[in-house]
């Protein structure tokens, strides 16, 4: 199978290596093993490896059209690769950063399982959307990269020392779990990414 890899299927995998990876970091963050001095380089790196991932995921489509060279998996690669860095990355994050109340794990998973639908939605109606080069005119839905814009803020509170009980907005009891207001910004990017209404110009 390796074989008929291209170098546009490596960077895809590259993408998909840093997503996993920052669920990793994000593992060692919680572990108490891990010295306390060790462990917010261990979220910053986590962090950071997302931005890497765009890149990288940008970049595999531009090599891709500049070699004019795609394999059959290419677009298959292309949407897991994505929905690692871009769906439970994010989340993995999140829950790292405290929103662990049983309110919050429900709208993560609900975040990921959109990402999942968002991308399943776009493999499946990318023909009838394309135009007659192949390209496709725009997006049904906030595409999944999107999600960058929750981690930045998540660094922003991380930075500020927003984290657990002291994230912004705090956490409220609801009946039996606890529920961080924060986290309702991934249940409003889920939904804008299954949205059939909302169409994004692709550039």
């Amino acid at each position: 199978m390796l074989r008929g890899f291209v170098l546009a299927d490596l960077l895809t995998l590259g993408n998909a290596a840093c997503g996993t990876s920052s669920v990793f970091f994000c593992l060692g963050h919680l572990d108490p093993a891990t010295p306390a001095s060790q462990r917010g380089t261990m979220l910053w790196i986590a962090f950071a490896l997302l931005p890497v991932a765009f890149v990288l995921d940008a970049l595999d489509g531009a090599v891709a059209r500049w070699r004019r060279k795609q394999s059959p998996l290419g677009a298959d690669l292309d949407s897991l690769a994505d929905i690692v860095s871009f769906g439970v990355a994010p989340a993995a994050v999140a829950f790292t950063m405290g929103m662990r109340g049983g309110w919050d794990a429900l709208i993560l998973v609900y975040f990921v399982c959109c990402g999942i639908s968002r991308l399943a939605r776009f493999n499946v109606t990318a023909a009838e959307l394309s135009d007659e080069r192949g390209k496709v005119k725009y997006f049904e839905g906030t595409p999944i990269p999107t999600s960058l814009v929750l981690v930045a803020v998540l660094a922003v509170a991380y930075w500020q020392g927003a984290t657990g009980a002291d994230l912004w907005f705090g956490e409220h009891r609801l009946g039996p779990w606890l529920l961080h207001p924060l986290s309702l910004m991934f249940a409003a990017s889920g939904s804008a990414m299954i949205s059939a209404t909302l169409r994004i110009p692709k550039p």
